[in-house]
């Protein structure tokens, strides 16, 4: 093993100190993940742009201050590099959101959150992989390529945010950024043996996020621990004045308590397990490893009571409708007029904008982006918007009062990420229906807005990674970081290690 290779496998927060400590330097961090990343991609393809020159000199920028003293009251992160998926721009990187009508764009400002890593001296690997527009499950709908799994390259890292989990999976980055919309960041966590966090709706800015679905989507951190996710979280966390859904709060105390759970006492700690999320249509060994960890948060003194949420089960199909809704009317700006694609009818057909509008999207979008449009357009339409979208925007609030209720009796909510470990190539792709009810136990966090957490649970007997989920009150994020942070160094005793230490890595452990 390479001194390289070592220094990749560790934490964020380990490198961030070695950074400190002056022990290493940006750039060779940065040089260490760009160095797997030219050795990893032809098996794993997580990224769809490398920006290694605009990353070393970041990384030199950051050194330069960091020599002259200049750091001081940077975030712990700063000089760490980061990978970002691509629904997220990026001033003068590429930006396609993984689809063709947005090849070749090249933004011309920053999301707030790319900004705050600049700020913190984070250098930008690049762009990762995605389901186009974040539409899918599985990474195989992106326009560029498909992303494939770390743990088995036959099977899916999940979605819509696969390359980012596949890349840090992979070692190819030590954290990333992610987008949110119905579990984009969790259940590619599930999938992947990673950390993948949802903050509060509105706890971070979207300033700079293509929208997919507005009321739903959020940016989150992708990382190997929860005390990485908690520090991303905090650089990325706040208000935003550009972000009309901003909260106008303080970044919850997510670092503290992430670093409380590390001590594994969780007396005081109630635990509501989640009824409807489990049984019929959970995968075994995901019921065994979920219950292996519940039994583990009991053992450091932690209450776990069972708790009903009784319209759960019916956020799948509400979500179904409100999500294609908002993508059709999202959507609707991506038409050649202004910028990206253009496609002119061909000969014989009037040039009319019309005309080109239509060609231009035909060619643009692919098959599951146009499905939801279509989708959307249709439950949007007269005579249907009542019965449809806004009997979908009702039963939303229900879920919202199941939340409000459960919280008055328990501190956090779990349940399995996904019924279902990662599954293969194709296997799903030709039944959509199938591909959407995998998102059962993830959407109702997005439906809610709260705050929901996953992390890896352990192995399946397939030797796939297992995700186990947390959810919190809105703007209490803090409250599931501490029993995230405790299962994880709990689990790690029962495993001798974090879950990632079984992952073979041969484009790592070549001479």
């Amino acid at each position: 093993m390479t001194d390289a290779t070592e220094l990749v496998k560790l934490s964020a927060a380990e490198m961030a100190a070695k950074i400190r400590n002056k022990e290493v330097s940006s750039r060779e961090l940065t040089e260490a993940h760009l160095d797997v990343i030219e050795k990893a991609e032809p098996s794993i393809d997580a990224f769809l742009k490398v920006s290694a020159e605009t990353a070393l000199a970041e990384a030199d920028a950051f050194d330069k201050k960091n020599a002259a003293g200049e750091t001081e009251g940077l975030p712990e992160l700063a000089g760490v590099p980061i990978a970002i998926k691509d629904m997220i721009v990026t001033k003068g990187i590429e930006t396609t959101a993984a689809s063709k009508i947005l090849e070749g764009w090249v933004p011309p400002y920053d999301a707030t959150v790319i900004s705050k890593i600049k700020a913190a001296g984070m250098p930008i690997l690049g762009k990762t992989n995605l389901d186009e527009f974040a539409q899918g499950s599985s990474t195989e709908h992106s326009a560029y390529k498909t992303t494939k799994n770390p743990w088995n390259t036959e099977h899916v890292p999940g979605g819509s945010g696969g390359g980012s989990a596949s890349a840090v999976g992979a070692f190819e980055a030590p954290i990333a950024l992610g987008t949110d919309t119905g579990g984009s960041i969790r259940q590619p966590g599930a999938f992947t043996g990673t950390v993948g966090v949802k903050p509060t709706y509105g706890g971070v800015s979207r300033f700079g996020a293509i929208a997919m679905a507005s009321s739903l989507d959020q940016i989150g951190p992708v990382s190997r621990t929860v005390l990485d996710a908690a520090l991303l979280h905090e650089v990325i966390g706040g208000h935003d004045k550009r972000d009309s859904t901003s909260i106008p709060r303080e970044v919850p105390p997510v670092v503290a308590a992430a670093r409380e759970g590390l001590k594994m006492d969780l007396k005081g700690v109630k635990v509501g397990l989640i009824k409807e999320l489990g049984g019929e249509g959970f995968q075994p060994d995901v019921e065994a490893r979920f219950n292996e960890s519940v039994k583990l948060l009991e053992d450091m003194g932690a209450e776990v009571v069972e708790i009903s949420c009784p319209h759960f089960p019916a956020a799948l199909g509400a979500y179904y409708i409100i999500m294609p809704s908002e993508v059709s009317s999202n959507l609707a700006r991506y038409d050649g007029m202004r910028y990206g694609l253009r496609v002119m009818p061909p000969a014989g057909v009037p040039q009319t904008a019309a005309n080109m509008m239509a060609y231009t999207r035909e060619a643009g979008f692919g098959d599951e982006v146009k499905r939801r449009i279509i989708l959307g357009t249709y439950a949007l339409s007269a005579g249907y918007y009542d019965a449809w979208y806004g009997s979908a925007q009702k039963v939303r609030t229900l879920i919202i009062e199941d939340f409000a209720k459960a919280f008055e009796q328990v501190d956090v909510l779990v349940s399995p990420t996904a019924p279902t470990t990662a599954f293969k190539f194709g296997e799903k792709t030709a039944d959509p229906i199938t591909m959407y009810l995998g998102d059962v136990a993830t959407i109702p966090a997005n439906m809610g807005g709260v705050p929901a957490m996953s992390i890896p649970a352990g192995l399946s007997e397939e030797g796939l990674p297992v995700g186990f989920q947390f959810f919190a009150p809105q703007m209490q994020d803090e409250k599931m970081y501490k029993p995230a942070a405790a299962l994880e160094a709990a689990l790690e005793g029962k495993w001798g290690g974090p879950v990632w230490n079984s992952l073979k890595t041969p484009w790592l452990d070549e001479a």
